[in-house]
Parts: structure tokens; sequence; C-alpha cells
């Protein structure tokens, strides 16, 4: 018998200053038996900083042709591919054929590694890749309960994230591709 997802429901006051992009967000997140908690932190995080209309989880890691994020337009076409981790090259090309928005947020220890190896490959491709820092991902995990309130403010390459359970801001590197804005 399979095990059944985690649900933590989660209201999100955000402020991107970079975009000029404020919203109240009421976000209903499955966490995967599988998943551990900073991948989840980090998929939130993903939908704060791409924050759009039409923005909305996946199945994730349920069903491995979709994204962790995406949005798609009226007419079902997907507007931007939002991949949370270190996806294969295949995946990669495959997001790039699919969409011309695809982001990738890597985020563990492996990341250094898994870019290493694909950044050759993934040079040409329309595809933007951040990583960020780990010990701030972690703090941003600590910052998780399931049912709850935060605010998160945006700004240059950084988020800053409350809760009643404290705070910590986390950082972000280009790894490849523009500086982030939606």
């Amino acid at each position: 018998m399979a095990l059944k997802p985690t649900i933590y429901k989660i209201n999100i006051a955000l402020s991107d200053m970079d975009r000029g992009y404020y919203d109240s967000l009421n976000l209903i997140v499955a966490r995967h038996a599988s998943e551990n908690i900073e991948r989840m932190m980090v998929r939130i995080l993903a939908f704060c900083i791409n924050a759009q209309p039409r923005m909305a989880f996946t199945r994730g890691l349920s069903s491995p042709d979709e994204p962790d994020l995406w949005a798609k337009a009226l007419d079902d076409q997907i507007v931007s591919w939002i991949d949370v981790g270190e996806p294969s090259l295949q995946r990669i090309k495959k997001a790039s054929r699919m969409c011309n928005d695809v982001r990738i947020y890597c985020f563990n220890t492996r990341s250094v590694q898994w870019w290493k190896e694909l950044e050759p490959e993934v040079r040409g491709l329309p595809v933007a890749v951040y990583q960020f820092e780990w010990q701030s991902v972690c703090a941003l995990a600590g910052l998780a309960e399931r049912t709850g309130s935060m605010s998160v403010s945006i700004s240059d390459d950084s988020a800053f994230i409350a809760s009643d359970l404290g705070e910590c801001e986390v950082g972000w590197v280009t790894l490849q591709g523009a500086p982030l804005s939606v």
C-alpha cells in the first residue's frame, strides 16, 4: 500500500520588490512520502519567486512527466516549467522542447557535482539554472509547519522569510540564464 502525502496549508504574504509583485497566497502543498522537508520548502520558495497567475504545483514526484511547478496559458500550453533538484539531461532537454521558460532550482550538497557534469551539455539550451545556499535551505526547513503563515520578501538574489517559528534569509546564485524576473 502506497503511503499518502502529508498536506501543508500555508498562507504567504508575498512581496517581490524586484518585479513589483505583491500577493497573498493560500497554498496547499502535498509533501510526497519520499520527499524531504528541505525539498518541499524549496518548492514553496520557487513558487514564491515565480508567482504569477495560473502558477500551480503539479503532481511532482508522483508524475515523472510533469515539472514540480508550472504555469499554463488559457489554451493549456505550458508557459513556465519549473523543476526543483538535479534533473537529468534528458529531462532538461524535454522541458526546453515543451516550453520557452524553463527554470531549475538546485539546492543540496550534490548540486555542485551535478552542475559540473551537466554544464557543458546544458550551456546551449534555453534553460535558467539557479542554486540555493544549502545552509539557508536547512534554516528554511526549520520554519515548516503543517498549518501556518509566513511572509516572504524577495529582493536581488535573496528571499527573507519570517514565520511564527523564526526567520531566515535564503540566497541563490545564477548558474545559467538571466537573473530572476518573471
